[in-house]
């Protein structure tokens, strides 16, 4: 089994590449539920002034209608204006594409920004979509029957697991 990389290390490094690059006016927005983790450690590191925003994608995915809505699908909360803004969209393990696309339809729910950027921790790799991080903390490669999943403890200590599927 391949050594899974430290969370918390890897928010502090993407907060150092994204430093130079965020302005008063960039507005995190984390997807449910690691990204918005990861959006919460970099909000704090990078002492972002708008609020952070919050998105589900569960609405947007592309097999909503085989799956329906899961359990657990969480709301939408954009606390900021949308429109005109530079949004950065904040994910824990990019893989196939499908959830950024999907977050990126919600996010045009509530306006128009002027520009979008991605920033994950991992990037896996296996698109299929094209779609690529602007910000990236480490890239990773792993069999397709497993899956790199964030987890946070009751003291909110982020760590990775690697699941067999």
């Amino acid at each position: 089994m391949p050594t899974l990389p430290d969370a918390t290390q890897l928010c502090t490094q993407l907060a150092e590449i994204m430093r130079p690059h965020v302005t008063p006016k960039t507005a995190l927005v984390g997807i449910h539920t690691g990204g918005v983790w990861v959006a919460e450690c970099l909000h704090r590191e990078l002492a972002i002034a708008l609020p952070l925003g919050v998105i589900g994608v569960s609405f947007h995915r592309d097999d909503f209608s085989q799956r329906g809505l899961h359990k657990g699908t969480k709301a939408s909360n954009m606390p900021f204006d949308v429109e005109g803004a530079h949004i950065v969209i904040i994910d824990d393990v990019l893989n196939t594409g499908r959830t950024i696309r999907a977050a990126i339809n919600e996010l045009f729910d509530y306006g128009r920004p002027a520009r979008i950027d991605l920033a994950v921790l991992v990037d896996r790799g296996d698109r299929e979509l094209p779609i690529a991080a602007t910000w990236c903390a480490r890239t990773l490669t792993f069999p397709a029957s497993q899956t790199l999943a964030l987890e946070r403890d009751a003291s909110a200590q982020l760590a990775f697991r690697l699941i067999e599927k």
